[in-house]
């Protein structure tokens, strides 16, 4: 009995699905102002969430320019967010003096690596006659930098303690600058103007990429020492700091955070005038930024599809108000209040769902023309798309309850003589 009972409901529902089908194509233009108000809305939702993502997957690996288990501290944020007022309080600070980060280097004991960083720019540099855009910073690095900041060399070497102490003008160059200046020749031993000055270039750093169109890869590695006598010590410096692994990770921080704050003489119970930044951190102020964005794009779609749920529950009043003939026959013959409710249900739902599938596949492609334009592998928001898909399901059932109950309570004698 229960095998009997599946099967009449199994053979149910493809009657009513074909009915479905058959009432979608005897209705065109009436199915497709019905399904645009759905697709409108979870195409907003899906080319939103889509984009999103794709930005998200772009900073990501844009923001992850540190290595692993390290963190920055510096005298500006990573990323202002508090606009002018905020910007005018951390210009005010006092500069991280190389006195300063000195005394965190030499008295650090968890770090793996600690190193201080200046930069100065932009500039231009020269290999003879080649010049580059006036776009190319200038990093005074130490050798332990090249492993907290994810230098990878590809060609020749990165800096020796020895290049430090002898304040050596050599340099090592960021991918572009390689490629601008050196586009079919080994750049290694090859000497480079800076500001006047000759370099021997002794290394060349991985491609990293870029973010919103700006490479990170436009800048020339000097010693800290040669950087520090051209340009003076009069700037703020940012110190890298690496911690020996994941545990150790917070215990790190909070060493050199006190270490900064007697060298500051900041006082107990002041806030730091520093900031400390990670990878992590600025993905993580990414992502709070964007979070307004994709709720308020959640919200403006959801009214859309409430709009277009309304819209469905007009049109299918309208359906059944022409096809009350059609339902006398039906009850005439046989049918029952369920296969009628069922019916119109199926109808308002089958509409609901593949307006939906328009609206995902399109999102889909439109979120992505986004990664086309960053270079970044597309991708599909599956769980966006699982609920844009459960929404207008949700949307088609609730609007369709309504039509699909005063279809199912025509009164099949008064129906019969409906003109």
């Amino acid at each position: 009995m229960p095998s009997s009972g599946w099967k009449i409901l199994w053979f149910e529902t493809i009657e009513s699905l074909n009915m479905v089908w058959d009432s979608i194509k005897a209705n065109k233009l009436r199915s497709f102002l019905t399904l645009l108000g759905i697709v409108v809305g979870v195409f907003s939702i899906i080319v939103v969430m889509t984009g999103v993502k794709v930005l998200q997957k772009s900073v990501e690996s844009s923001l992850s320019f540190l290595g692993s288990n390290t963190f920055q501290i510096q005298k500006y944020p990573a990323v202002n967010i508090g606009g002018r007022r905020a910007w005018a309080k951390y210009r005010n600070r006092k500069d991280i003096t190389y006195e300063q980060a000195m005394f965190v280097v030499q008295n650090a004991t968890l770090p793996e690596i600690v190193a201080i960083e200046g930069v100065t720019g932009p500039k231009i540099v020269q290999y003879r006659d080649v010049k580059t855009n006036p776009n190319i910073f200038i990093y005074g690095v130490m050798p332990g930098s090249f492993i907290a900041n994810d230098w990878v060399i590809s060609e020749g070497r990165a800096f020796f303690d020895d290049d430090l102490e002898f304040s050596r003008f050599i340099a090592v160059l960021g991918a572009n600058v390689a490629k601008k200046l050196f586009p079919n020749t080994d750049p290694v031993g090859k000497k480079i103007k800076i500001d006047g000055y000759d370099f021997t270039v002794v290394g060349v750093i991985k491609e990293k990429g870029g973010l919103f169109g700006s490479s990170v890869d436009n800048f020339v590695a000097i010693p800290l020492t040669t950087f520090l006598n051209l340009y003076g010590k009069d700037r703020s410096l940012s110190i890298l700091v690496k911690a020996k692994s994941q545990e150790l990770y917070d215990a790190t921080v909070e060493e050199v955070t006190s270490l900064l704050r007697v060298a500051r003489k900041v006082p107990p119970g002041a806030e730091n005038d520093f900031e400390i930044f990670s990878n992590e951190t600025l993905i993580k102020q990414f992502n709070d930024l964007t979070f307004a964005l994709r709720v308020g794009a959640f919200v403006v779609s959801l009214i859309a599809l409430i709009a277009a749920g309304v819209g469905i529950m007009n049109i299918m009043l309208v359906s059944v108000t022409e096809r009350t003939r059609e339902i006398g026959i039906r009850k005439a013959v046989g049918a029952t209040k369920r296969n009628i409710l069922t019916q119109f249900l199926f109808e308002a739902v089958a509409l609901s769902q593949f307006g939906g599938i328009i609206g995902i596949i399109l999102g889909v492609i439109g979120g992505n023309v986004l990664a086309l334009i960053l270079k970044v592998s597309p991708l599909i928001p599956y769980d966006w798309v699982v609920i844009g898909f459960l929404i207008c399901s949700f949307v088609g059932i609730v609007f369709g309850v309504y039509p699909a109950w005063k279809a199912a309570s025509v009164d099949p004698v008064e129906s019969l003589r409906y003109e």
